[in-house]
């Protein structure tokens, strides 16, 4: 298996702690190609620069066979520009990755189902991404070992060349015609979703890539292959984090090891329960009311999944589930 692995990507910053923890699992999988992306300190930081500086040290203590590519930035692009930079120049060294962030821990059977779902839809231009997370919270939609989405969920994936050459990061699709894009959803609180954080995407009010990369596979019409178990974990909620600060968003369902060999469907198009699903989770615009709502909803379906997994439940879940709101 580690002979096949495709080279990995780990994305990083300024968090030692979470990439000493990510690093680990990368070391346990022993690719033969290790790519790392790391933004600089910024100004305005102070200690930005040793943490900084931590964060490479780690990434670089190689003790398997490996090439190390370093992709570095000496001053900080924030993480937009930082993220696209270093994919694309991913893609102009290799024609396939396995792509971490340094919050994302993956379970070990994460690289080799990116791994074998990278070669069986190596040249099916329909297929975008590799998924590792599930935000089903356990619900089952397939008898097979992943089905297709619409939605290329980011916490741990995978992807091609071919593929990431439909990356727009400045949305121009989206700038020359928003009711075209919205057009292909038909709830309306998704669609005010994903206007909302378009909008905000291009007005400069969040600071990312992922929605740029969203909108990119749903205008090529492509689906990601989503695993049909959860094999993400997100350590990253808290302080520290750019886009999940607060814990009480924390949508962690459980991670379930994959079961190999992989069950494959012949059919490719997208399950519309499962991003029917997910779209209801994840993306549809709520008044305060409903956000709070939801959050508890949230909470609990992850409690439930880590009941149903066997595990202990978190202790950001755990007061949810005792709560009477959640009853």
């Amino acid at each position: 298996m580690t002979a096949d692995l495709p080279p990995v990507v780990l994305l990083a910053f300024n968090r030692p702690d979470l990439t000493r923890i990510i690093f680990e699992r990368i070391r346990q999988a022993k690719p033969k190609v290790l790519m790392v992306i790391a933004d600089g300190p910024r100004a305005d930081h102070p200690a930005d620069g040793d943490s900084c500086a931590a964060v490479r040290r780690i990434a670089e203590r190689i003790n398997w066979p490996c090439e190390l590519l370093k992709n570095y930035s000496e001053t900080n692009l924030g993480c937009g520009r930082r993220v696209a930079s270093g994919i694309d120049w991913v893609f102009a060294n290799v024609d396939e990755a396995i792509i971490l962030e340094d919050d994302c821990l993956p379970d070990p059977g994460f690289f080799r189902f990116c791994a074998e779902l990278l070669a069986r839809y190596r040249e099916d231009d329909r297929v975008m991404q590799i998924s590792g997370s599930n935000f089903l919270f356990g619900r089952r939609v397939t008898q097979h070992s992943y089905y297709f989405s619409r939605y290329p969920l980011c916490w741990g994936w995978a992807t091609w060349r071919r593929a990431w050459r439909h990356f727009d990061f400045e949305m121009r699709a989206w700038k020359a015609d928003p009711e075209h894009c919205l057009a292909r959803f038909e709830n309306q609180a998704e669609r005010a979703f994903w206007r909302s954080v378009w909008n905000k995407v291009v007005e400069g009010r969040v600071d990312t890539w992922c929605y740029q990369w969203a909108l990119s596979v749903l205008m090529a019409d492509g689906l990601a292959a989503t695993p049909a178990t959860n094999l993400i974990t997100n350590i990253g909620f808290g302080a520290g984090a750019t886009h999940t600060s607060s814990r009480l968003l924390a949508l962690r369902p459980a991670v379930t090891a994959i079961k190999f060999p992989l069950r494959h469907s012949e059919q490719c198009e997208a399950s519309l329960e499962a991003d029917r699903l997910t779209a209801r989770r994840t993306f549809y615009q709520r008044s305060m009311m409903g956000k709070g709502a939801e959050t508890v909803r949230r909470f609990l379906l992850a409690a439930l999944s880590h009941l149903r997994n066997g595990d202990a439940v978190p202790k950001s879940q755990a007061f949810i589930l005792s709560s009477p709101e959640s009853k």
